[in-house]
């Protein structure tokens, strides 16, 4: 049976906009660049919360020359959040950037969110790109942290993206499912599982929003190039398409 597409962009009479938001886990393009970025532009995203952007030698330059091959411009983060970045299409007016550390815990991986608040005509909206711990209780409190950081935003709605190391049901994920939407749960479209494009069995990706964020649909897409999908990274894409009311 035939899915039906995505909304396409748009903003409507009252002020309020239609938005195309994609989640990837980009594996530090260390895999096939175009194939990404042919995946990218297939989704016609008006935002790209990633994770494990490059983070070391010359990453802002592969970032740059990501957002390019994808017909976007980079929004905030990269090594300056450990891994999280955002990037965006000229629709966007961005109003604020901020790219945040979290406390390290010895011996595990630095993490990060990178953060943003974005105009799309009249409606205002915060952007958080999250890639939590895969361990257990430093993934939890990271989720306190997140939940945290929406709260600080200052935006009257918000959308948290990310790869969240652990499937719906999980602590951390039940702990975000409290106070957000998710995508999914609310509004599934095309596929769910996320990990791995050659064997997908498992949720570990979402795109998660504020009370008030309309999901007109959220989940994998199923018409894009399995070939490119397999060779671009290790994570399948997230695309959601929401209705941001007018501030």
């Amino acid at each position: 049976m035939a899915i039906t597409p995505l909304p396409n962009s748009r903003t409507e009479a009252d002020g309020s906009a239609v938005v195309r938001v994609l989640s990837y886990n980009i594996r530090s393009m260390r895999d096939d660049e175009d194939a990404l970025a042919r995946v990218i532009r297939a989704c016609a995203p008006d935002l790209v919360l990633v994770q494990e952007a490059p983070r070391f030698f010359r990453w802002r330059k592969h970032a740059a020359r990501l957002a390019a091959k994808s017909e976007l411009v980079m929004l905030s983060g990269g090594a300056t959040a450990a891994g999280p970045l955002l990037m965006c299409s000229l629709r966007a007016s961005v109003e604020h950037t901020e790219d945040v550390l979290l406390p390290l815990t010895p011996g595990l991986h630095r993490r990060g969110f990178a953060t943003a608040v974005v105009r799309f005509a009249g409606a205002r909206v915060g952007l958080i790109s999250c890639h939590l711990s895969l361990r257990s209780d430093e993934r939890y409190a990271q989720a306190g942290m997140l939940l945290d950081r929406v709260a600080a935003m200052g935006a009257p709605h918000t959308i948290v993206a990310g790869d969240l190391n652990e499937r719906p049901g999980g602590r951390s994920f039940t702990r975000l499912a409290k106070e957000l939407q998710d995508g999914w749960a609310v509004s599934p479209w095309g596929g769910e599982y996320t990990s791995t494009p050659v064997d997908p069995h498992q949720r570990i990706d979402a795109i998660l929003a504020t009370p008030g964020v309309e999901f007109l649909g959220c989940g994998v897409p199923q018409d894009l190039d399995p070939a490119d999908l397999r060779a671009a990274t290790d994570h399948l894409p997230v695309l959601a398409a929401v209705r941001i009311p007018a501030s």
